[in-house]
């Protein structure tokens, strides 16, 4: 009896079960076997959202002693550009997102420590570019920027020709040649008579190239070069024997310049000694930060130079400088305008180039980015030629006899043809723009 019932539980617990099951399989079928083999070939084929990933992007410049201002107007505009393109997403290559920091080393000026400062960028950060201010550091670094397995593409702020005759492949100079403002000085210096020059500019291998390039265009003029009194604006604070020794020759100019501060103390030494003539500022000095610091114009009666930033005369100048003003508390210069604008030219260069870590690739690509606009950037950039040189007006601006900024020159300088020089009036913002030719 009792193993009857022990059978009967056993099959009625079966039963349940069984039911059970049916019931599950009918609730809730197993459609996994039934899915065809191209679906889940598709679903391992679709790209994952991948996080940005993040691009490092070097400078090596002088951040302390008397040129630090100057570095760090560098660092201020490549900083900008880059949070402007990261507040705009950044740059896409197939699927991957990046975005990008700006690594900033103080070299002092000095080549061996911007060389050590190179080689720790790319052993710590693996940085594609590398940007430099002073053609003194540039210079060393050019010479190992193409080193088989360590490439980096030299980002060169500078103006001198020499960058353009030492043969790289991976360089940019950003700036306008220096010679057009050797020719603009020479032209505005004749037509008004004046014939005896001297000269107190920088020492190093930027200021060296500045002297010997106006001597040669004064000299071929039929002028004359008084006293030669180069200064070191890196380190030096008193320049009163290089003035003196100047002021003694009577010179009816004199060709100053260097780091924007050290040129300020300058104007305000040869002032206080006594001189009252024009003076002629090398562009890396800039005549409105010189304002700046001097508190004024007052000084600066006769002096010529780069025109201030408030003068580009593009849609966004007056614009970029209100908010770089704003951002930094220092005033806009343009080391921070060129220097924003080619962090930018970079940036979409590595975009055309479809690549954030070939330097080679990404050199290559820089034809295809120009031009940028005056209605998008603070100035303009045309194009930039085969040995690496950005193609920008440069200008020259006067201060006038009452303190005032005179109506800025700006000259078409990489070309003599008349179709070229039509050609960027026709897409510039600007006025009164001519051709003044030089030789690089």
């Amino acid at each position: 009896m009792k193993l009857i019932k022990g059978t009967i539980v056993t099959l009625l617990v079966l039963g349940l079960l069984i039911f059970a099951v049916a019931c599950g399989s009918t609730d809730t079928p197993d459609n996994s076997s039934q899915a065809p083999d191209d679906t889940k070939a598709e679903v391992n084929e679709t790209p994952k959202n991948e996080p940005p990933k993040e691009v490092v992007i070097g400078f090596s410049g002088p951040l302390s002693g008397p040129a630090a201002q100057y570095g760090k107007d560098n660092v201020n505009g490549l900083e900008m550009g880059i949070d402007n393109i990261n507040e705009n997403g950044g740059i896409t290559i197939g699927d991957q997102k990046y975005t990008f920091k700006l690594e900033a080393m103080d070299d002092q000026a000095d080549p061996t420590q911007a060389v050590n400062n190179a080689r720790r960028m790319r052993d710590q950060f693996d940085v594609p570019a590398i940007f430099n201010p002073v053609f003194t550091t540039i210079a060393p670094l050019m010479g190992i920027n193409q080193e088989p397995g360590n490439e980096f593409l030299m980002m060169a702020y500078s103006s001198t020709p020499a960058i353009l005759q030492m043969d790289n492949d991976l360089v940019v100079r950003i700036p306008p040649s220096f010679l057009v403002y050797v020719n603009g000085f020479a032209e505005i210096a004749w037509e008004n008579g004046w014939r005896k020059g001297g000269m107190v500019v920088t020492l190093g291998g930027y200021g060296d190239e500045w002297r010997e390039a106006f001597r040669e265009k004064w000299e071929s003029m039929g002028g004359e070069i008084t006293v030669d009194q180069p200064a070191n604006y890196y380190t030096e604070t008193d320049f009163s024997t290089q003035l003196s020794a100047v002021l003694a020759s009577n010179p009816d100019f004199i060709l100053i310049g260097g780091p924007t501060e050290s040129t300020a103390l300058v104007i305000e030494q040869a002032r206080n000694l006594g001189y009252e003539g024009p003076l002629m500022l090398v562009d890396q000095a800039k005549m409105d930060h010189v304002e700046q610091i001097l508190g004024g114009t007052d000084l600066m009666h006769g002096v010529m130079g780069v025109p201030a930033t408030k003068d580009a005369g593009t849609a966004v100048a007056e614009e970029f400088k209100k908010a770089y003003e704003s951002k930094y508390g220092t005033i806009n210069t343009w080391e921070s305008v060129w220097n924003y604008m080619a962090i930018h030219a970079l940036v979409a260069a590595m975009e055309e180039a479809g690549t954030v870590d070939d330097p080679v690739a990404i050199r290559a690509a820089f034809p295809k980015v120009f031009p940028l606009s005056g209605e998008k950037y603070p100035a303009e950039m045309y194009d930039i030629g085969e040995r690496g040189a950005i193609h920008g007006l440069g200008g020259v601006q006067i201060i006038d006899d009452n303190g005032n900024y005179t109506t800025p020159t700006n000259y078409v300088w990489w070309s003599d043809s008349e179709e070229v020089l039509n050609d960027v009036k026709e897409f510039s913002q600007l006025d009164n723009i001519k051709i003044t030719e030089i030789e690089e």
